[in-house]
């Protein structure tokens, strides 16, 4: 296959897909009845003409059988009033009238047959666009509720990606709010066993601070007992001695 070969058959592969994809069906099936009821009058034209050409061949056979009629009574006068000649010459003209009667009657003969012929093409032709109409709705219906299910379907596809991207979203959000609120504890837990010092130095762990309370306590006392010794030395006063009690008798 040549350059020019594979050029044509892609533009033509193009051209095809393009006009299918433009292509509605429910025009062409309206295209093609329209078209078929075109055929349709064109018949019942033809059927009408040979109609009216065999009407007017009748009129033609009976105006002439009249004529014939006419002169078969003209030539029994002339020959009962002793005009032979007339007579002969009135027959004359009846044979000439029957020769074109009996033309006439053949070539009605035939348009009846013709017209006979294009009734029965026109019935069978009205036959098929009537079953063609019906089931061309029929398929026009069927397009288009399988039109309108693939709409349908394509807006629920549509709305089920964006549900999934809003899903991912809401759960990237969870996650992160998780991964937020376990960071939070983690630090609290870690600050409150001392394994992370508060760089303010106002955080301490409990044992720090039971530590330095009991230091502070021992060093309070310590300084109390100070207190006592350096007042209680030579002046400190006598101790008074506690008052007898009802069950123990006087010195």
């Amino acid at each position: 296959m040549g350059l020019w070969q594979r050029f044509t058959l892609i533009f033509k592969s193009k051209a095809n897909k393009a006009l299918d994809k433009a292509e509605d069906p429910r025009e062409t099936l309206d295209y093609s009845y329209e078209k078929q009821l075109e055929l349709l009058q064109k018949v019942r034209r033809g059927v009408a003409d040979v109609a009216t050409s065999r009407k007017r061949l009748e009129l033609q056979i009976t105006q002439l059988q009249q004529q014939n009629d006419k002169l078969e009574g003209q030539a029994k006068a002339a020959l009962a009033g002793g005009r032979e000649d007339l007579a002969r010459e009135a027959l004359t003209r009846r044979s000439g009238l029957a020769t074109q009667i009996s033309d006439l009657q053949v070539q009605h003969a035939q348009l009846a047959d013709q017209e006979e012929k294009l009734v029965a093409a026109s019935q069978r032709l009205q036959a098929k666009v009537e079953a063609f109409r019906t089931k061309k709705e029929t398929i026009k219906a069927t397009y288009s509720a399988a039109e309108a299910q693939t709409k349908i379907n394509e807006a629920f596809s549509g709305i089920s990606e964006e549900l999934g991207d809003v899903g991912l979203a809401v759960q990237r959000a969870e996650d992160k709010t998780a991964q937020l609120q376990a960071r939070g504890q983690a630090i609290d837990e870690l600050l409150a066993s001392g394994a992370l010092d508060d760089a303010t130095g106002t955080s301490k762990d409990n044992i720090t601070l039971e530590l330095e309370r009991m230091a502070s306590g021992n060093d309070v006392e310590a300084q109390l007992a100070a207190m006592k010794a350096q007042i209680g030395g030579a002046d400190a006063a006598p101790a008074i001695e506690p008052a007898p009690t009802s069950d123990q008798n006087p010195a």
